[in-house]
């Protein structure tokens, strides 16, 4: 493995990347990079902007090189996203979400892959974490657990996280995953179990979608435009190359959801992979970077099509539309800028991205298994032009 102190970095934007093009060059300030021979691969990015202003982003590895628990790396960046340093390495934290909460940051997700969720809290910006040892340490919830690098979302003075439990039908990929948020008072103890309200679960159905659903995952809380929480989930539904999304209705003390497959499901490009939801106060817009599939891609496996990351905006959660094409490679097969967290930094979007791209040993070993931890920088989000050269990918 190299870190990022022995890699020579460009600080590019993805506009300025896109103006730049050169598709045998890895966009954006490569944070961490593990060749493909290592079978080790790049997992969950995460990112938060401290009190301070500094970035911190996280991530772990999966695949067969990994040996006992995920260990989460830190990384901070104290120049606005030019240069990275790990700063930490923490033992049992995977798939996970770092958020910041009364000047403190914290992250939270399952200990290991189908593990206990456990949450830490830093309080020196990243260098050391608490142990969740006990229930009153951190230690949520006990089980067999599932959860992506979704937003932790502060909504009408509580703090919301979605997840998913492993209880469906035979624990299998997809039908084995069950939907249910935990919620807790915005002023109350964030490491102790008793502090959080743990909704009820919804799971996989054989009749939803005309039966092709095959499961849904990897939620995101948000504030819907009714003044409610809903939670968005990615939605495995693969026909005719068609995308979409499911969202459940959420009531207000967080302790009751409920889906109505008639109108719970939308389209939504890009679906059928892992999103992150934000809504942006000054343009009143829901955003996200989605694995959108342009129609010359079309054809093949919409959840292994990661070539292309699209820029997308609503005002209802329920309609979308690409605003523009901010990161792509001709090739499918072996490129991926997929799992994209991101953050609003005042004009910009701010992101980190699990990058399968080319290196100096024959690159990454498939589109799903990355090998670079990337961050990028859409300058002035809210009136992106996609660059002339991908224009043609616009829906």
């Amino acid at each position: 493995m190299k870190s990022a102190g022995l890699l020579s970095l460009l600080f590019l934007t993805m506009s300025s990347f896109a103006q730049d093009y050169r598709p045998d060059r890895v966009p954006g300030v490569v944070i961490q990079h593990v060749a493909a021979r290592e079978k080790l691969y790049v997992g969950s990015p995460s990112i938060c902007i401290l009190p301070n202003g500094d970035y911190l982003a996280s991530h772990e590895y999966f695949g067969p090189g990994r040996a006992g628990k995920s260990r989460a790396r830190i990384y901070r960046s104290a120049d606005k996203g030019r240069s990275w340093q790990q700063i930490a390495e923490i033992d049992g934290q995977e798939w996970s979400q770092l958020f910041v909460h009364h000047n403190t940051v914290f992250i939270i997700g399952p200990e290991t892959g189908g593990g206990d969720v456990v949450i830490r809290q830093s309080t020196d910006g990243g260098h050391s974490w608490t142990q969740p040892n006990t229930e009153h340490q951190g230690r949520l919830l006990k089980g067999k657990f599932h959860a992506a690098a979704t937003p932790v979302l502060m909504y009408k003075q509580r703090i919301w996280k979605a997840l998913e439990d492993l209880g469906g039908p035979g624990g299998q990929w997809g039908h084995g995953f069950r939907s249910f948020l935990i919620s807790a008072p915005a002023d109350a103890d964030l490491l102790d179990a008793g502090s959080w309200t743990v909704s009820n679960k919804l799971g996989y159905d054989s009749s939803y979608l005309d039966g092709h659903f095959g499961g849904w995952l990897e939620g995101n809380a948000i504030g819907g435009p009714d003044g409610h929480v809903v939670t968005m989930l990615r939605t495995d539904y693969r026909v005719n190359g068609d995308e979409k999304a499911a969202i459940i209705d959420v009531n207000d003390d967080g302790s009751k959801i409920a889906f109505t497959p008639a109108t719970g499901f939308i389209d939504f490009p890009g679906g059928c992979k892992k999103f992150a939801v934000r809504y942006d106060s000054v343009s009143r817009l829901y955003w996200t970077i989605s694995n959108y599939v342009p129609a010359i891609f079309r054809g093949g496996n919409p959840e292994r099509t990661r070539n292309t990351a699209a820029l997308m905006s609503s005002s209802d959660l329920k309609h979308w539309q690409v605003r523009g094409i901010v990161l792509h490679h001709p090739d499918v097969a072996k490129h991926g800028f997929q799992y994209i967290d991101f953050q609003f930094d005042n004009k910009d979007i701010i992101a980190v991205s699990r990058t399968a791209f080319d290196d100096a040993e024959g690159g990454a070993d498939n589109q799903h298994n990355a090998n670079y931890l990337t961050f990028h920088r859409i300058r002035h989000f809210r009136h992106y032009q996609t660059p002339e050269q991908w224009r043609r990918l616009m829906p």
